[in-house]
């Protein structure tokens, strides 16, 4: 069942984030902050409660919020940010997770981890290993989360995990075999396609970006809700990187 949605409105220097393996293009704010409302709207109408974490402006990449905080079932496990100009992002979201009675613990120094390295599927949890996401990061989160398995996931050419594999609703895999290497994986027509978030039932969120997914996962039995975020993704954003989805 749905539950809480933790979301953080862009601000107007969200051009200046930081861009890693794709060229760095004009980024319109004004126009990130609609597409942004409406990405929110999708998540409120499939029913999420949506929680803003307080706007942090100074800091350009912290509309990408899932990246501060990892949830599982009552426990938020606050990152380390690989990127240091990233760590100042989680203070905030740290005390709207202690605000919703979550039970909250830290990764801790040396340590690194950002959210978009973790895949959560069942009782499965895939952490990959990033320039963002250390062993020691991977290591402390299976020490927080011992009812879970951890499984580490290497990978080449993506900034997150979730930059190159998510799940569906029925648990199958959905990726592109470039830059992960999973048994099983369902390789999707467009790179953006990779990306969905499950939004409760056979319901799921994809980019406007990824048409022919869409049509594939609708001829599968899934409900597709498509939104445009162009913007998010001239920084190397997709859907999954812009809310923490709390479940009740």
């Amino acid at each position: 069942m749905p539950g809480i949605a933790l979301v953080r409105k862009p601000g107007p220097r969200i051009a200046e984030g930081i861009v890693t393996h794709i060229e760095r293009e004009p980024v319109d704010p004004e126009r990130a902050l609609r597409q942004h409302d409406a990405y929110v709207a999708a998540l409120a109408a499939a029913g999420w409660r949506v929680t803003y974490v307080p706007e942090a402006d100074e800091l350009p990449d912290a509309p990408f919020v899932e990246d501060a905080v990892v949830v599982s079932r009552r426990l938020a496990v606050l990152t380390r940010p690989g990127a240091p100009e990233r760590r100042p992002e989680v203070e905030s979201v740290a005390a709207v997770v202690r605000e919703l009675g979550l039970k909250a613990v830290r990764i801790a120094a040396p340590g690194t981890l950002d959210g978009g390295d973790v895949l959560q599927v069942g009782r499965t949890v895939y952490v990959g290993r990033s320039a963002r996401t250390s062993d020691d990061g991977i290591a402390q989160l299976t020490g927080l989360l011992p009812e879970r398995w951890i499984v580490p996931v290497d990978m080449t050419g993506v900034l997150h995990l979730k930059s190159a594999v998510t799940a569906l609703p029925d648990g199958t895999l959905i990726g592109d075999p470039r830059h992960v290497d999973l048994p099983g994986l369902l390789v999707p027509p467009e790179e953006a396609g990779a990306h969905v978030v499950l939004l409760g039932g056979d319901h799921v969120l994809m980019a406007a970006s990824a048409p022919q997914t869409a049509a594939m996962l609708e001829k599968r039995g899934f409900i597709v809700t498509k939104i445009d975020i162009s913007e998010f993704e001239r920084l190397e954003g997709c859907v999954t990187c812009l809310s923490v989805l709390v479940a009740d």
